[in-house]
């Protein structure tokens, strides 16, 4: 053995003691020697109930398998039950079914008398009865389609071949396969761009460049296309396009020529140059590294290499003005659809049909794309949580997780992390140290993810709207264990950040009830209900737990009684508002509340909420829907609003406001989003990063001054 291996410390086992096996095997001794290992196992529980959450998950397995030989289905069953709370990894689903399915008639009775044991076994019932989707781990051969296709036979075909999944390209791509008359698109036209797209992308991968090329490039960029051989302004060569520039395959020897940087071009422009008595098509361009033009005579490829150069440099200056690399990876997507097009359609129509796949250059020619400097100065960075997804999905709720080391006295950091919820239960991580994708997706049951919180050093907990609480491990970013006290939505959750074990965790749902958990055992220790149309949400302030209703705020004392009550102003009453967050102020006294449709923020004095309330005018919104307090600053998140000209292609823009709490005024107006902002949240005091809906779907990270 390896000295490595003889110095590795073996995992703790765990030793649970069975009692002395029975003399006789007579049932009354078998049956006696079960109760016995029941009440051991007991114990056991009892015993670790509030420390390793892992072990007591197998006693209560081991006792609900003892209990079930014994034919105790009740007792069996609510093993069970604890056990799917505490982990669900392995919870026996069939021997469950098999017991619910023996129930005699009084059984029946004592179910009904639990009505947590009866959602249970209504849930499991409901899973059992799904369609099951029978995995096929083979290789799929994809089929060329034999019949003409409609928009969505081909947005299916696109999908299944793999070509691209986004749905707004894949109609691009249909509109330039069909003409007017026939919306169609014919088989024979589609086997033409499949096999011309499928081998410029294979002549592309077998470029053979010399090493003297390959080290001029970065270690990600790839050539995607090359012209056939042209005279240039530079010399003769073959242009090749990258995702990052233009060079010039020298011919010959070839070597390697730098034409631009697709962020350095200024502009782009078809001519035509004098050849004997003819004049050649071809493309010139001017940009800002050099003073001379880079003209090459591309002669039938002109209008092409027009349309591309053209999308790929409008699409860096998108990326760059938007601080959001993915436009880059869409543009050339669309180029190399452009390509294929006009590889595959006869050439009185290629270049008119090729043009309906330019996205970025129209965008950045029909719409007003100005950013203003505040925005550019703070906005560092945007991520796509939907970029494998077919459309963009609503960002609903974020949560940054800190670094942390991985186990005691060790060396090794994990990074942080940023959880977001999209819709439909669908949770993506990221990497807050890279911003790069670390899971594409964990699915948190069936219905949208409501809220979020991390809890210590290793469990996230997210509230969702088929009223359970999953619990996710950090470290495996599975989950494992589920809390299902609740009857209705969940809409909050929070910790005393005073209570520095974090030992007691809140919850809240829609019906108004408040539940107080130890986080260790993850037992329901008190329970409140607050009177209101919807609880929306719970924060702790100095000690005490405010809740925001859709018609008041409530500070609630000790005993879960309300102490203080902030109803709607008389203004908004005639108005379908709401209250949408609040943020108390300690130091001032203070208790900022913002509402779904209202334009102000209102300032209210906590000792006396008779006095009128301050209030800060938000420009340019049409709404309120999220807050945090970062540092001296207050952010708000505002509902889109349209107008003429607006930014995104819809004429929808989105605010994220930042308001300085001593001057009480909005010290920046901050643009980065085409719909309204669904959600903040703060990355240590360092980053703010907004989420947006579906419309716009991005997240963007903002700098904290």
């Amino acid at each position: 053995m390896s000295d490595s291996v003889l110095k590795t410390l073996p995992t703790p086992v765990k030793v649970f003691k069975l009692p002395d096996f029975p003399v006789s095997l007579s049932f009354h001794s078998v049956q006696a020697y079960y109760s016995e290992l029941i009440q051991l196992l007991g114990k056991a529980i009892f015993s670790v109930q509030n420390e390793n959450s892992t072990l007591l998950a197998r006693f209560y397995y081991l006792r609900g398998f003892i209990n079930t030989l014994c034919s105790r289905r009740l007792d069996a069953l609510t093993d069970f039950q604890n056990l799917n709370k505490t982990d669900n990894a392995i919870f026996p689903t069939h021997l469950f079914t098999w017991l619910v399915d023996t129930l005699h008639q009084d059984e029946w009775q004592q179910v009904h008398k639990r009505p947590e044991l009866k959602r249970l076994i209504f849930k499991i019932k409901t899973d059992n009865e799904k369609p099951v989707v029978q995995t096929d781990n083979h290789i799929k051969k994809f089929e060329l389609p034999q019949n003409p296709m409609d928009r969505e036979e081909f947005v299916r075909c696109i999908q299944e071949c793999g070509i691209v999944k986004d749905v707004a390209t894949i109609l691009r791509l249909f509109d330039a396969l069909t003409d007017g008359e026939h919306k169609k698109v014919d088989p024979e036209v589609f086997r033409e761009f499949y096999t011309f797209l499928k081998e410029t992308e294979a002549e592309a991968q077998d470029v053979n460049l010399p090493s003297e090329v390959i080290s001029h490039l970065d270690n990600s960029e790839y050539i995607y296309k090359l012209s056939s051989c042209v005279k240039t302004s530079h010399g003769v060569g073959k242009i090749a396009l990258t995702q990052k520039r233009l060079f010039l395959l020298t011919d010959g020897q070839p070597g390697f020529l730098d034409i631009t940087k697709f962020r350095d071009i200024q502009e782009v422009k078809m001519t035509s140059a004098p050849f004997l008595l003819v004049r050649i098509p071809s493309l010139r361009i001017r940009t800002f590294s050099r003073p001379e033009l880079f003209e090459a005579n591309l002669k039938m490829e002109t209008e092409l290499w027009y349309l591309i150069v053209k999308e790929m440099w409008a699409g860096r200056k998108m990326a760059d003005q938007d601080k959001d690399p993915q436009y880059m990876t869409q543009a050339l997507t669309n180029v190399l659809l452009m390509d294929a097009v006009v590889g595959c359609l006869h050439p009185n129509r290629s270049i008119s049909a090729a043009s309906k796949l330019v996205y970025f250059d129209k965008l950045i020619h029909e719409v007003h794309m100005t950013v203003p400097n505040t925005t550019s100065e703070t906005l560092k960075h945007k991520i796509n949580p939907s970029l494998d997804l077919a459309e963009p999905q609503a960002v609903c709720v974020l949560l940054y997780t800190p670094g942390q080391l991985r186990a005691k006295n060790s060396q090794t950091v994990m990074n942080p992390k940023l959880w977001v919820a999209l819709s439909g239960g669908r949770v993506v991580v990221f990497d807050a140290a890279s911003w790069s994708m670390l899971q594409d997706c964990i699915q948190i049951g069936d219905t949208q993810v409501t809220c979020m919180m991390g809890l210590e050093q290793d469990q996230v907990w997210m509230g969702s709207q088929d009223s359970v609480i999953y619990i996710i491990d950090i470290h495996s970013m599975s989950c494992n264990k589920q809390l299902t006290e609740h009857r209705h939505e969940v809409t909050g959750l929070s910790v005393d950040t005073r209570d520095h074990n974090r030992q007691l965790a809140y919850s809240c749902s829609c019906d108004g009830t408040i539940l107080q958990w130890d986080s260790t055992s993850l037992k329901v220790k008190r329970q409140f209900f607050i009177s209101c149309g919807r609880l929306c949400f719970i924060r702790f302030y100095d000690g005490m737990l405010w809740c925001c209703c859709d018609d008041s705020i409530v500070e609630l004392k000790k005993t879960g009684t309300p102490q203080r009550r902030i109803v709607l102003p008389d203004d908004l009453h005639s108005m379908p508002s709401c209250f949408s967050c609040f943020i108390v102020v300690p130091e001032s006294g203070q208790v900022w509340t913002g509402c779904s449709d209202s334009v102000e923020l209102c300032l209210w004095q906590i000792n006396n909420l008779k006095q009128p309330p301050k209030r800060i005018s938000l420009p340019g919104t049409s709404g309120v829907t999220c807050m945090i307090r970062v540092k001296s600053k207050i952010w708000v998140g505002c509902r889109g609003w349209s107008r003429v000209g607006g930014l995104c292609d819809g004429q929808l823009k989105s605010l994220v406001l930042v308001v300085d709490l001593d001057s009480l005024t909005v010290t920046k107006e901050l643009l980065a989003h085409s719909d309204s902002i669904q959600t903040l949240c703060s990355a240590e005091d360092r980053y703010v990063l907004s989420g947006s809906a579906r419309r716009d779907g991005k997240i963007a990270i903002w700098q904290v001054d």
